[in-house]
C-alpha cells in the first residue's frame, strides 16, 4: 500500500480485518509509482524547461517530446539513497518530536 488514506476508511479497514490473509506492506514515503512520476516531471522541469524559452505551444511540445525521447534512450532509474534503518530512525525521531510537542 502506498501512503494514501483510502485504506484507512472504516469500510476498507473492516474488510481487511475480515480477510486476514492480506497483510499491510507500506511503501516508503515518496516511493509509490505516483511519486516516481512526479520525480520524472521534476527532472523535466529542472533539467530542461527552466532553461528553455518557447515561442509557441508547438515548440514547447516538441521540446518536451525530444527530452522524453532522449531520456528513454538512456533511462536512469531513481535509486534509494537511504537504508530502511536510516528511514526508520528518522521516522522514530520525528514521532518523538511530534509527541513531545503534543504533550507540551
Amino acid at each position: 500500500m502506498d501512503n494514501l488514506s483510502a485504506h484507512k476508511t472504516p469500510l476498507v479497514h473492516r474488510w481487511l480485518l475480515r480477510h486476514r490473509r492480506f497483510h499491510f506492506h507500506f511503501t516508503p514515503t515518496y516511493g509509490s509509482w505516483m511519486n516516481l512520476v512526479e520525480r520524472w516531471f521534476s527532472a523535466l522541469t529542472t533539467k530542461k524547461l527552466q532553461r528553455s524559452a518557447h515561442r509557441s505551444v508547438k515548440a514547447l511540445a516538441a521540446d518536451i517530446e525530444a527530452w522524453a525521447a532522449a531520456w528513454n534512450e538512456n533511462p536512469k532509474p531513481f535509486v534509494w539513497h537511504k537504508t530502511a534503518d536510516e528511514i526508520l530512525e528518522r521516522l522514530a525521531s520525528y514521532c518523538t518530536a511530534v509527541n513531545r510537542d503534543i504533550n507540551a
